[in-house]
């Protein structure tokens, strides 16, 4: 039975002392400027009374997203660092399973919705404020949020039900599906290729929506001048790079079958820290109105 394991060791990226210790204040560094750096965008876009746009207000809601998902996997590596020995509880570790595929979840669908808001502005100009209602915007929100809690509970509870009685050393520096079901007593090809096609299908589809709307996108600015090229490109471009940062390291761990535990912790490290880092920056540097509102939270 599951209960016979009480606890975890997390085995992080390295068992080199002096690569531990690095790792301790590059990572801390980067969470530190992941939490400061959403968190002053939520800050910004809730105070403001210019940054009431749809894009804004999914911006906001991924910020805040960034800031949770990163908070369900780094503290642990950060502080397994420091101590040396990073032992996890069984609820911790299932936790943070739910936590991470919660978050990255929502995330790839609030992505998704901005890129439809993209659609909406540069295909849709005129229709625009009716397609992208404040309802609307409200529920797209909603709906991504259930989905990954969907998502999460469907990726959690097979694996929270396996029997647990050998071996407790995770391969990686945080509980994920994969990981955990190389420890299992029990045959998880079933879980694995079910864990597989919820994650990879999720990721890829999202992936694939995403690179559809630009091409829409790109397809419909063919009559345009090269200001309006300029205006649709430099509004898509940060989403772009964002979608890709995230969802193609996200995706190619999550649709192989089996492959290389090593590998993946390196690509995770991506998607849980230096994508949700990256944001605040790729969103504000290509944005003046942002960077004004900003200006004057400060100045408050």
């Amino acid at each position: 039975n599951s209960s016979s394991m009480k606890e975890f060791v997390l085995l992080g990226l390295s068992e080199n002392q002096v690569v531990q210790k690095i790792c301790f204040v590059v990572f801390l560094l980067f969470y530190t400027l992941t939490v400061a750096g959403n968190l002053l965008i939520v800050l910004t876009v809730t105070s403001s009374r210019h940054l009431n746009s749809p894009m804004y207000f999914f911006l906001c809601h991924l910020s805040f997203v960034d800031v949770c998902f990163s908070s369900a996997t780094v503290p642990q590596m950060i502080s397994g660092f420091l101590v040396g020995n990073n032992t996890i509880s069984f609820a911790g570790c299932i936790g943070q399973l739910f936590g991470l595929h919660l978050f990255g979840c929502t995330e790839v669908f609030i992505l998704t919705a901005m890129a439809y808001d993209r659609y909406a502005a540069i295909c849709r100009p005129l229709r625009y404020a009716a397609l992208m209602s404040r309802r609307l915007c409200g529920r797209m929100v909603g709906v991504s949020w259930a989905g990954g809690f969907l998502h999460a509970t469907l990726q959690t509870l097979p694996t929270a039900l396996l029997p647990f009685c050998g071996p407790n050393k995770v391969a990686h520096y945080f509980c994920d599906v994969r990981p955990l079901l190389h420890l299992a007593c029990a045959d998880t090809r079933a879980a694995g290729l079910a864990a597989v096609a919820n994650s990879g299908v999720i990721s890829l589809s999202c992936f694939l929506i995403l690179v559809t709307s630009y091409v829409v996108i790109l397809v419909s600015l063919r009559g345009q001048t090269l200001a309006g090229w300029h205006k649709a490109l430099s509004t898509c471009g940060s989403h772009l790079t964002v979608v890709i940062l995230f969802l193609g390291p996200s995706t190619f761990v999550y649709i192989r079958p089996s492959g290389d535990l090593s590998e993946d912790r390196s690509v995770a490290l991506f998607y849980t820290l230096i994508t949700p880092m990256l944001n605040p920056f790729i969103y504000t540097l290509r944005n003046g109105e942002v960077k004004e509102a900003m200006r004057k939270l400060c100045r408050r």
